[in-house]
């Protein structure tokens, strides 16, 4: 069974920077596409950014695109998002997920792709 446990968030000022981690387990981290999303209060979950299991492909939403940096180290099975030139906008609780894609290469924007969720990280941007 795959667990994912975020870490990183915090408060922090606006134009400041934080890096989210998720650290996998319980499969083999290196086949996995990774995703980040979000949810503000009163909001519906959005996507963030995503990664394909090797790396090559990196969508990201048009909110954080320039800002937002995703990778994975498949050595430390581990997922990560360097968040820059935080907004007041950005605060939310941010989730890591994993999905076993069937095609290598492949990465998705969409939420009920995902199989896998951690428990969320909060991140609150001050004005």
């Amino acid at each position: 069974q795959v667990q994912l446990v975020e870490s990183g968030g915090g408060l922090v000022q606006a134009g400041g920077s934080l890096t989210l981690s998720c650290v996998f387990s319980g499969r083999t981290f290196s086949r996995y596409g990774m995703g980040w999303f979000r949810q503000a209060p009163g909001k519906e979950r959005e996507f963030v950014a995503a990664i394909s299991s090797s790396g090559g492909s990196t969508p990201y939403a048009d909110s954080v695109k320039g800002r937002f940096t995703i990778s994975k180290d498949n050595t430390k099975n581990t997922a990560y998002l360097q968040m820059n030139s935080l907004k007041p906008e950005d605060t939310a609780v941010y989730y890591c997920a994993a999905k076993l894609f069937a095609r290598v290469g492949t990465s998705s924007r969409r939420l009920d792709e995902y199989d896998y969720w951690g428990q969320g990280t909060q991140v609150t941007v001050s004005s």
